[in-house]
């Protein structure tokens, strides 16, 4: 699916007709309805305009001020998965769900580690520049993911990170150092680990590009990688199967979990 797919017409404003319709049915203005669920009027104008996304908290606080009855809460999971570029949102749903997660990255940190600082660095950098909005929104639905850390069961998850994502100054020194001890941090979790490959290793099993693995609670193994302006999902057993021994010979070439750590912290030390 291509990025240039947008949502503008699709949930989000439906979503906002139907807000501005309960919300001109209880009698209420914009002003009203933002002081009573905690946000600005020109915030509720972007709502009910599709121009921006509201959370969770926002759905069901305004179901309740406005009588809804569950009328907007039916658009929560849709309004969610709008949070994200429309290549991503197949994907976003498999990795809330998945058992075991496996990244392979070569341009950036992975979302999944990436700290606000970082996340909107890289975000700020895009071109064609994205707007403030956009930013903060996609800043936002990316720290969302990282609930994942803390879900029960607690899913798998391995990185194996190229050692020039780790060397990239995005954002500048202060951001890559609050970056680099994020990623000693989740290091450290039971279920999480990463491995660095280095920069002068002779042999290198996957110098195509970054790729996710996904296996879901069924069992299904599925590959997510991600090019120029889209994304694809492969669930064909012999493509899925390649990139998993791709991804094995990689761990296997790669720093061991605990010579990673020690090699970021004395990235660390250098920053």
């Amino acid at each position: 699916m291509s990025e240039e797919q947008t949502t503008g017409t699709g949930v989000p404003h439906l979503f906002g007709r139907q807000l501005k319709r309960l919300r001109a049915w209880a009698g209420m203005g914009r002003a009203e309805l933002g002081a009573r669920t905690g946000y600005s009027e020109s915030t509720i104008a972007s709502f009910e305009q599709g121009r921006r996304i509201p959370s969770r908290q926002f759905i069901v606080r305004a179901d309740e001020v406005l009588g809804a009855h569950g009328v907007l809460l039916e658009l929560v999971e849709e309004m969610e998965r709008a949070q994200y570029p429309p290549f991503f949102q197949d994907a976003v749903k498999l990795e809330r769900e998945a058992v075991a997660l496996h990244f392979f990255a070569v341009q950036t940190v992975p979302g999944l580690l990436q700290t606000e600082e970082y996340a909107r660095a890289v975000f700020a950098i895009r071109r064609p520049p994205l707007d403030e909005a956009t930013i903060e929104q996609r800043v936002t639905a990316r720290l969302a993911r990282q609930e994942i850390f803390v879900r029960k069961p607690m899913p798998v998850i391995s990185f194996v990170l190229e050692e020039a994502v780790l060397r990239k100054q995005l954002g500048g020194p202060a951001v890559t150092r609050g970056q680099l001890e994020q990623i000693l941090l989740i290091g450290e979790r039971p279920n999480v680990e990463i491995q660095v490959m280095p920069d002068n290793r002779e042999e290198h099993a996957a110098l195509s590009g970054r790729f996710t693995l996904i296996e879901t609670t069924n069992g299904r193994r599925i590959a997510y990688v991600e090019a120029f302006k889209s994304s694809r999902l492969f669930t064909d057993r012999s493509t899925v199967r390649e990139l998993d021994e791709r991804y094995g010979v990689l761990r296997a070439q790669a720093l061991t979990p605990r010579e990673s750590l020690a090699h970021v912290e004395k990235l660390l030390g250098g920053t």
